[in-house]
C-alpha cells in the first residue's frame, strides 16, 4: 500500500468548498463525505478532508485559526508543466480564490499561489529537474 496524505482543512461552507475544488478538476469520494466533511480526491495518494469547523474541532482541542488572517501552513502541489500551473491557478481564481503573490519564475521552476475561499493557500509549482542547479 502506498503512503497517502490527508490534509485536513477547516471550512466555513462545505458545499462551497466542494464546488471550489470541483472547479479545479478534483472530485470527491462520497464514501467519506457527509454534511460535516468531504473527502476531496487530488490523486490516488493525496486527499483533502474539508471539515466544517464543528467537525474539525473534534480532532483538536486547540483554537482553530482563521486562515484569512493567519498562516498556519502553505500547501504545495506539483504540476506537470507551466501551463498546468497557470490552468489550475486560473481555475482557482475563477472559482473564487485569490492570488496571494506574484508568479515566481526561476527558469527551471515556476509557481503561483492561490488562496481558496476560506483563505487556505495552495502553491502550484512546476520544476524541470534536468535544469535544476547542481551543488
Amino acid at each position: 500500500m502506498s503512503t497517502m496524505i490527508f490534509v485536513n482543512l477547516p471550512v466555513r461552507n462545505l458545499a462551497a468548498s466542494m464546488a471550489y475544488y470541483k472547479a479545479l478538476g478534483f472530485d470527491h469520494n462520497p464514501q467519506f463525505t457527509d454534511d460535516t466533511a468531504a473527502c476531496i480526491v487530488i490523486s490516488d495518494t493525496i486527499f483533502v478532508m474539508a471539515l466544517t469547523y464543528g467537525k474539525f474541532g473534534e480532532f483538536s482541542s486547540k483554537p482553530i485559526p482563521d486562515p484569512k488572517t493567519t498562516t498556519a501552513a502553505l500547501y504545495a502541489l506539483s504540476c506537470d508543466s507551466r501551463e498546468a500551473v497557470d490552468a489550475i491557478a486560473e481555475a482557482g481564481i475563477k472559482a473564487g480564490g485569490t492570488e496571494t503573490r506574484d508568479r515566481q519564475d526561476y527558469g527551471f521552476m515556476y509557481g503561483r499561489a492561490v488562496a481558496d475561499p476560506d483563505g487556505h493557500v495552495w502553491e502550484y509549482t512546476w520544476m524541470d529537474m534536468s535544469q535544476t542547479p547542481s551543488e
